[in-house]
């Protein structure tokens, strides 16, 4: 096990070097640049010219990205082109907010998916044809389209909850739940109903495998072997299918907090593309990759502590 993990830490690497490249290049193909949104419609060619060399713009890509990379090693993700804010500090700002409705989203996915799996593994081909549509819809509806359904209905109408927003944690705990509750729901809908399939289809195999035989033959109570033997032996795939569910969330963080008006790295991301501000751009990437690498990291540790079988090799 601890030869996966290492391995995983080491390939981490490479993919944070690659992603980084391919951003850069990427996002220098994009018409325009900084020195151009920064000097306004009433510029001079003169004048975009003198801040592009002010910005280092003027420089080849390649330069720039070893400038950028160099900053890196030395602990800095440099400084945003637009407002002379460290990269660092506004990403920290915003981290807590997209961690708090991507993990938010999965934890309620991955709970009701369980809960909707288990319950239709047991009453019969109905529920799993009903499993099976929902599954199909909530896949088929966009997250922001039920994002605005959601706005509409209980913030609107009903004055339930906020439309938009977010309330710190440490201001109120009770604010923050609020201003999360519809957010994550409209992300997490499409993850619920993968879930629930996964869930169903694994319970469903497990179930049928002779050690469950032996335990019913042996007296084990029925909601002792559903819940602590079957489950658990099903606890693989839907661990995987969480992993999944998480790193999309990651890229439907970036419009749901378009929609919510959430202070996180997607809006962020959002708005220094529309400015070229090649550093932010550089930093969300390197932050959403390193969650990524975070959450396969989990999901190798979840592994362990659920097989004897990975922990032994």
């Amino acid at each position: 096990m601890k030869r996966i993990l290492m391995r995983r830490l080491l390939l981490s690497v490479p993919l944070l070097f690659v992603v980084s490249v391919v951003v850069f290049v990427l996002q220098s193909l994009i018409p325009g640049d900084a020195a151009s949104q920064l000097a306004g419609l009433q510029a001079t060619q003169e004048d975009v010219l003198r801040l592009r060399r002010q910005l280092d713009l003027d420089e080849p890509i390649w330069t720039q990205y070893w400038h950028w990379l160099n900053g890196v090693f030395h602990g800095s993700l440099g400084t945003s082109l637009t407002n002379r804010e460290a990269v660092t500090t506004a990403l920290g700002t915003r981290l807590p907010v997209t961690l708090s409705l991507v993990l938010g989203a999965t934890v309620f996915a991955t709970v009701l998916g369980v809960v909707l799996g288990v319950a239709s593994s047991r009453a019969g081909s109905l529920a799993g044809r009903l499993v099976d549509l929902l599954s199909v819809g909530g896949l088929a509806i966009p997250s922001f389209w039920l994002g605005l359904l959601l706005i509409s209905l209980l913030s609107v109408r009903l004055g339930l909850l906020p439309a938009t927003g977010y309330v710190k944690f440490a201001d109120s705990p009770d604010g923050w739940a609020r201003s999360l509750l519809l957010p994550v729901s409209a992300l997490a809908l499409g993850g619920v109903t993968a879930i629930a399939k996964q869930t169903r289809e694994a319970m469903l195999d497990v179930l049928r495998r002779p050690y469950i035989d032996n335990l019913r033959a042996n007296g084990v109570p029925e909601r002792r072997v559903v819940f602590k033997h079957a489950l658990r032996g099903a606890a693989i795939p839907i661990c995987t299918m969480s992993s999944i569910l998480l790193v999309g969330a990651l890229g439907g963080s970036v419009v749901i907090e378009q929609v919510f008006g959430l202070p996180g790295l997607g809006g962020l991301a959002v708005s220094a593309t529309g400015s070229k501000d090649i550093p932010v751009i550089q930093g969300v990437a390197v932050y959403f990759t390193l969650l990524v690498v975070a959450a396969n990291f989990l999901t190798d540790i979840a592994y362990a502590l659920i097989d004897p079988r990975v922990r032994a090799s």
